[in-house]
C-alpha cells in the first residue's frame, strides 16, 4: 500500500469510529425517548419493566417450579442474570434461556431419564427450563437446602463451590463476600438474589405467588 493510500486509511479509520459513536448515542436517544412518549402516554410503568426485567415463558416457569419445588422468582432470576430471556450460545458452549453446557445437560439427560435428549434441544424453552430448573434443585439438594450455594455453582461450577465451602468450615459458615474468590460469581449471586426480590415484587401474579 502506498503512503498515500496508507494516509487516506488512517484518516477514515477515527471517521468510522466517529459514525460508530454517533448512531450510538442515536440509538440511546431513541430509546429514551420510547421511554418518555410511554411515561406521558400512561404505559410508562409497564413499558419500562418489560425492559429493564423482562419476563418470558412464565407458564413454563411456573410449571417447572410446582414440578421441582422452586421458587419461581428464583428461576426467573437465573434466566435473567444468564440470558436476559434471549435464546444464545455462549463462548463455552452454553445454550439457551437457562445457558447450560453441554456437559450440564448431558447430565441432567443422565440423571433425570432424558434418554432422547440432544442437544440442539436446548434451543427449545421448555426443555433448556426445565433442564435448568432440575439442575438448580439438585444444587440445592447438595447444599442441603441453600440457595446462595446452589446459586454460585450454578455459575462457577460444584468442583469450586465445593472447595469454597470445605475451606469455609461448612456450608454453614459459608458466607459470600468472604468465600467466593471470584468477583464474578460475587456478582452474580448477588445480582440473582437482588433480581429474585425484583421478579417477586414486580411480577407475583404472572410468576403465581
Amino acid at each position: 500500500m502506498s503512503s498515500h493510500a496508507a494516509s487516506r486509511v488512517a484518516r477514515r479509520r477515527p471517521r468510522a469510529r466517529i459514525r460508530r459513536r454517533r448512531l450510538a448515542a442515536v440509538a440511546v436517544v431513541a430509546l429514551l425517548g420510547v421511554v418518555c412518549a410511554a411515561l406521558v402516554s400512561g404505559l410508562g410503568e409497564p413499558l419500562v419493566r418489560e425492559i429493564t426485567l423482562p419476563l418470558k415463558h412464565d407458564d413454563i416457569i411456573r410449571q417447572q417450579a410446582a414440578d421441582k419445588g422452586l421458587d419461581p422468582a428464583l428461576i426467573a432470576a437465573v434466566i435473567y442474570e444468564e440470558s436476559r430471556f434471549r435464546d444464545q450460545t455462549s463462548h463455552a458452549g452454553a445454550r439457551g434461556l437457562m445457558q447450560i453446557t453441554p456437559d450440564t445437560a448431558d447430565f441432567i439427560a443422565r440423571h433425570s431419564g432424558g434418554y432422547r435428549f440432544k442437544q440442539s434441544d436446548l434451543a427449545t424453552p421448555q426443555i433448556n427450563i426445565a433442564y435448568g430448573s432440575y439442575y438448580l434443585r439438585y444444587l440445592i439438594d447438595h447444599y442441603g437446602g441453600s440457595e446462595t450455594l446452589a446459586v454460585a455453582a450454578y455459575n462457577a461450577g460444584l468442583g469450586n463451590v465445593d472447595r469454597w465451602v470445605e475451606k469455609a468450615g461448612g456450608a454453614s459458615e459459608f458466607k459470600s463476600a468472604e468465600h467466593i474468590p471470584f468477583p464474578e460469581t460475587r456478582a452474580y449471586v448477588e445480582n440473582v438474589m437482588d433480581r429474585r426480590g425484583e421478579y417477586r415484587d414486580n411480577y407475583a401474579d404472572d410468576l403465581g405467588l
